[in-house]
Parts: structure tokens; sequence; C-alpha cells
């Protein structure tokens, strides 16, 4: 070959690199652009799902039209789809119209007996039920129903006036006008009390079902009431019948126990003013009362060892309204903590009980409003104002619920004796408060990644330590790949064995469990101290590396050796039973899915990536380096701990990073090997629910869309945001150390 041939071939060649040194670059680049456009996505995926929750409420006017012929407004409703409205006024006259167009549908006189109109309350925006007290004493049951028919395919909603006991009134107080009223229509007894000459008067009916023809029959029963020592103007009652709210208007209350007939507590609901309006939240546990000086607060009874009854109502939160005007109106929503507060200048807000937060802050063109409702589906508001025009409002307000104190801080909900962090998202009562605090479950996921890590990451370290310093290159090179096997076992596995073989197990022998925990380290400093005992002739038998194959027989003979003592330990120490002797001397609480199953589940998990990122820095430092320290006269270990360590801390550090990060977001572990309860116990022998396996323990039940489906993204994007900013530290802390011991 001539020198011309050579030179083409060299330049093919070169060219030839070339190409592929470009190939490789652009494809190495587009991978990695590639991978962060995927996390972007990703990123701006749960935003888009997540950025609803924290959305502003807003209205929309959609019609005004004078209210239907009649006395001033006393009540409006509307029913499910808003397309027909209920309103009763002053004289008993019960109308339903048309909400788009207030055309009167149809018109129905109210028989409140032989007097006239004197008090009116309702038991919920829920069961529709309402009652109408006269001034001679009796009161009149009724409730607005609606069927929805589809003939020809087209819906037909018929708005009809029921009575549950009939068209005539009750009698409860005889020849005296009812000037307040209030009524709850139970499952077993009507409870209706009212107030008359300042006296408090009521009748429970217990009711007696046929079992033939299913007609229910009214008995009177007892129902003692004490007497009163102020002016009430308001009644409530609970809908379990167990508690009587009295209101004066000062804001004076009287809590009375209806078993007993005693009063349980007294007080003042404000400081200012008098009392302009007062309602029962969704599910009738918390009271709304607003004061005619702006004031608005939730109030709901509590557990109180001090008072004398045992309970006491309480103020539980005040809202900031907008306005220092009074509240004219105060409506709550039908299925949802939510309530609406009209201030008496036309002053609109929006809330939210739980969330305790405003939603809404909106001027209404109109002054001394009449009277106003919310539709069942919270999409629709009408308002009555005083010169007799009713108002129609669309009503944007997806996902009230959400807000930084119902996530991250202590919220008191309902039936609570105290605030709490409680993650609770469903429950089969339709009334339910929903509980979305994150706080139980960060806790969970830091929880169980501490536990992994603890075991993990000693473990880890030190086995790459003499993996890759210590042990022979024949050995070393079985052991590294059977350890980095391991990170192939897929984790439901783990998960499965460690829920059904490894947590009973742990249950049955706790104390070998923590006999080996403190034997075992023991054991294998005695079995070194012994070994180096022994004559050379012996020693020099096994050659340097190859120790670590003599401790296999002391690890399982250990074993082995405290189980087998496990049972007699816990009958000589722990009479028989060490988690009863926990629970009852201790004080700590057992769960036999608990953090301890999770440590040692998921560190088993962990370990191959630590290890194997570890390792493969400790064995990656230069030669060189050891020996030059070697020949300077340090000892191996000093040459490790001097040289070795610092020089490969970076890819140490970022081996325990990448292991804690699959710590946080591993799943099926956590989802099989604990009992998944979001509870806020560092106590090792509970449980614990994690961000990653509550999202998927509840993401395949909840409904599209909704707060809870949106809520589950924005755990994941705690989860997305909590990793990034942990790989964002350990990648700095990497560079530095790469920066400092780069050198030697």
């Amino acid at each position: 070959m001539n020198s011309a041939e050579v030179r083409n071939t060299a330049s093919a060649f070169r060219r030839w690199r070339q190409f592929k040194d470009s190939a490789a670059a652009v494809t190495i680049t587009g991978g990695g652009v590639a991978i962060l456009f995927a996390i972007l996505l990703i990123f701006f995926y749960l935003l888009y799902e997540i950025l609803p929750l924290f959305r502003a409420a807003s209205i929309e006017k959609l019609a005004e039209y004078p209210a239907p012929a009649g006395g001033a407004a006393l009540y409006l409703a509307m029913e499910e789809q808003a397309e027909v409205g209920f309103r009763l006024d002053r004289d008993g006259a019960a109308v339903f119209f048309e909400v788009g167009s207030g055309r009167e549908m149809k018109r129905q006189q109210l028989n409140v007996g032989s007097g006239d109109l004197s008090s009116f309350t309702i038991e919920s925006e829920v069961s529709r039920v309402f009652a109408l007290g006269s001034d001679s004493g009796e009161v009149l049951i009724a409730k607005h129903d609606y069927r929805t028919s589809y003939p020809n395919n087209t819906r037909v909603i018929t708005p009809r006036l029921s009575f549950p006991y009939g068209d005539a009134p009750l009698t409860l107080a005889e020849g005296r006008s009812l000037d307040a009223l209030a009524v709850n229509d139970g499952d077993d007894a009507l409870v209706v009390v009212g107030v008359s000459d300042g006296k408090l008067v009521g009748k429970r009916w217990q009711k007696e079902e046929d079992f033939l023809t299913e007609e229910v029959t009214l008995v009177e029963a007892a129902l003692p009431l004490p007497p009163l020592t102020m002016v009430a103007q308001s009644l409530l009652i609970d809908p379990d019948q167990r508690w009587l709210y009295v209101f004066s208007e000062s804001g004076e209350f009287r809590l009375i126990d209806l078993r007993a007939g005693t009063v349980a507590d007294k007080g003042h609901l404000f400081e200012r003013g008098n009392l302009s309006d007062i309602r029962f939240l969704l599910g009738g546990i918390s009271i709304l009362a607003a004061s005619s000086e702006g004031d608005l607060a939730q109030w709901f009874v509590v557990r109180d060892t001090a008072s004398a009854s045992g309970y006491r109502l309480k103020e539980i939160r005040q809202f900031d309204r907008s306005a220092e005007e009074g509240v004219s109106a105060l409506v709550t929503e039908h299925r949802r903590k939510g309530f609406l507060a009209l201030g008496s200048q036309g002053q609109l807000d929006i809330f939210h009980s739980t969330a305790h937060r405003r939603l809404l802050n909106e001027a209404l063109p109109l002054k001394h409003p009449a009277a106003m409702a919310i539709s069942p589906r919270a999409n629709r508001l009408l308002v009555e104002g005083d010169d007799g025009n009713i108002l129609e409002y669309a009503v944007h307000n997806e996902h009230p619920e959400l807000s930084w104190s119902a996530l991250w801080e202590k919220v008191w909900y309902e039936s609570y004796s105290e605030p709490a962090y409680v993650w609770q998202s469903s429950s089969a009562s339709n009334d339910f408060e929903p509980k979305y605090s994150f706080a139980p479950l960060a806790f969970g996921t830091l929880k169980a990644a501490f536990y992994a890590m603890l075991i993990a990451a000693p473990l880890a370290i030190c086995g790459a330590i003499y993996t890759a310093y210590f042990m022979a290159p024949t050995l070393r090179r079985k052991i590294k790949p059977v350890i980095e096997l391991m990170e192939a076992l897929p984790t439901v596995i783990l998960g499965f064995l460690a829920g059904l073989w490894l947590a009973p197990f742990i249950e049955k022998n706790m104390p070998a469990v923590f006999s080996l925990l403190l034997l075992m380290p023991v054991s294998i400093l005695l079995f070194a101290w012994l070994w180096s005992k022994l004559p050379g002739k012996v020693v020099k038998h096994v050659p340097d590396g190859w120790h670590p194959v003599l401790l296999v027989p002391v690890i399982i003979g250990l074993v082995m050796l405290c189980v087998a003592l496990g049972a007699p330990m816990e009958k000589m120490l722990f009479d028989g039973d060490m988690r009863r002797w926990l629970t009852r001397d201790l004080g700590v609480s057992f769960d036999q899915r608990n953090a301890l199953v999770v440590g040692i589940a998921m560190g088993f998990a962990v370990i191959p990536t630590i290890f194997s990122i570890a390792e493969d820095a400790i064995f990656s430092v230069p030669k060189h380096l050891s020996h030059g320290s070697l020949a300077l006269g340090a000892t191996p270990w000093q040459s490790l701990v001097g040289v070795v360590l610092p020089t490969a801390s970076p890819g140490i550090f970022s081996g325990l990073m990448i292991g804690m990060g699959r710590a946080v977001g591993e799943t099926m572990i956590v989802l099989m090997a604990t009992g998944n309860t979001p509870i806020m116990d560092a106590n090792i022998f509970e449980g614990m629910r994690t961000l990653a396996a509550n999202i998927a323990v509840e993401i395949g039940e909840t409904e599209v869309d909704s707060t809870h489906f949106r809520v589950l993204f924005l755990a994941a994007f705690v989860l997305f945001m909590f990793t990034f900013l942990v790989n964002t530290v350990a990648e700095v802390v990497r560079q530095r150390l790469r920066m400092r011991y780069g050198n030697l």
C-alpha cells in the first residue's frame, strides 16, 4: 500500500470516528433534552391539574325579574337542577316559579290553623322540611318536593308541597303565640320546640309504623325542658335530637340537653352587637352565628371535663368579612361545608368553614336584601331585595375545600376535642367533612425513608468499602453482581413477603429480633478478635480478602440461636408476651405492620442502589493515591479514611441521595407492609401512610376532576418538588465535594 492510500485510509478512519463521535454526542444530548422535556411535561401537567384548587370563586349575573306576587319574602329555595324555585311569604303563601324568568308555576296557601303566621323554621336545606307557627299555638309541618320525569325525552320537573303529618296543624301551645320555633324530623321521633310568652314549650312525638300499611302514627312522649332566664329569639335542634340551642337577641345562649332536660352550658356568642342570623352548617354539628356588627363565627359542642355537664359550646373559628356592615342573611351549602353571608348593604361573601377561607367578596346591586337561596349543587344563587326583585347569579366555586391551613396546619374538625392533623378523604355520610391534611402523609413519608436509610445506609456503605478496598478481586467479582442483582427483585414481591411473612415473624419473635440486632455486631467483633488471637499457621490458610466467608456460618448460627432462645427469654423477661409488656408497662402501642417492618423491607430494596454507586466510586479512586499513602507509612485504614473516602465522597453522597430518593418514592412496600393509617407517631412499632402509598390507594376510587382527585395530584406535586429539592441539594453538595477533593 503506497503512502497516498495510507493517507486516504487514515483520513477515512478519522472521518468515520468524527461521525461516530458526533452521532454519539447528538444522541446523548438528545436523550438528555428529551428527559428534561419529559420532566417539564410532568411538572406542567401536575400544575394544570392542581391550579383549579386555588382558584377564587366568582359569580355572574344571569337574570333579574320581579318576585312572584305576594307578601314580603320569608324563605327562598331551589331544586336540584336550579330550574324551579320556591318562595314562601310572610302571609303563608307558597309559590313555585321558574328560576330563569320568575314565571309562576304553582301557588298554594298554607293553613296555619285558626291564627296568623307568627314564626318560621326550616329543619335543614337538605331535608327541605319546614314548619310554620301561628299566634294560636299551632304548628304546620310541610316539605317542598320535586318529581322529575322525561316524557318524549324532555325533562319535566313537577313541584309540589307535601305534608308528612297531614295538612292539619299540630297543637304545641294552645291559645298562645309561638314567637320562635325549631323542628327536627328524625327517623324515630318528631321534636318541635317553640317559645311562647318567653317560656320554652315543646313536644316529642314517637313514630310508630304499621308493618303492613307502612303508615306512621305519632305518639306523644315527654320532653323535659328547663325554665329560661332570658328572652329567646332563635331555636335550633341538632339532627340527633340531643341538643337544643336557645339564643336571645343580644347573642346570649343556652345549650340544653334534651335527654336530661338540663342546661349544659351558657354564655354569649358576641362581645358586641345583636344576633342577626344563625344557621346550622351542613350536618347539623356546627352553628354559624352572625351579628349586627359584622361578626361571623363557627361554634360547635365539644367535650369539657371542667364543665359540670361534660360539654360546652365553643367558638371554633371566626371569619373575616370584607365590610363591617351587619349580616342580614346566612345560607349554607347543601353538600359542602361552605356558606354565604349577605350584608345589610348587599355585600356578598362566600366562605368555606374547614378551609377557613374566604372565596368571594363582591358587592351586589341591592340594598337591604330580604332573602337568599343557593342551589343544591351550589352553582346558582337567588337574592331578593326589599324592592321586590329577584337577582339570579351563576356561581363558579368548584373547589373551596383547600387552603394552606387545611393542608399543613392543625384544624379543629367537627366532633373533635381539639385541633389535629387528619387525612380522611371520604366517608359513607353525605354531610362528611373532608380532611385533607398533608402533614401526616409527609410525616409518614419521612418516617418510612428514615428507618429504611437507618438500616440501609450503614450496611450498604460499609459493604461497599470492604468490597472495593479490602475484598479479594476473585470474591468481589462474585459478590458485587449478586448484590446488584437484588435490585432487580420487584418491590411488590418484597412488600408481599414483608406483609405476609416478615411482619408476623417479627411479632411472634420480638425478643429474638431485638437480641439479634444487639448481638450481631458484638458477635462479629468478638469473632474478629478471636481470629486475631489464633496462631499464624492457622490464619495464613485464609487468604487476605476472603475473611467474610468465615462470617457466614457465624451469622447463621447466631440467627438460629436467637430464634431458639426467643421463647424462653420472652417467658422469663416479659411474662410470656413482649407485645403486651410494651403496651401495658411502657405505654408503647404496637401494630403488626409497622415502621420496623417497612425499614427492614425497604432497606433491603435500597441497599443495592447505595452499594453499587458507592462501591464504584470507591473502587474508581486511582490506585496510585492509596499506594502513595501506604508508601509514606500510613496504614490501610489511615489510607482509606484520609485518602480514599474523601476522594470517593461525591459518589458515596450521590448513592445515599439516590437511595433516599427511592425510599421517599417507594410505593408497593409501604402499601403492603404497613397499616396505611395516616397518623403522626414516631413510634417504630406504629405504621404510617406515605404520599406515594396514599396516591396508589385512593386514585382508583376518586371521581375524576373532583376536589379529592386534584388533591391527590397535589400530593404527587409535593412529592415531585420534595424529590427535586433533595436532588438539587445533593448535586450542589456533590459538586462542592468534587471541587474540594478532586485535586488529591
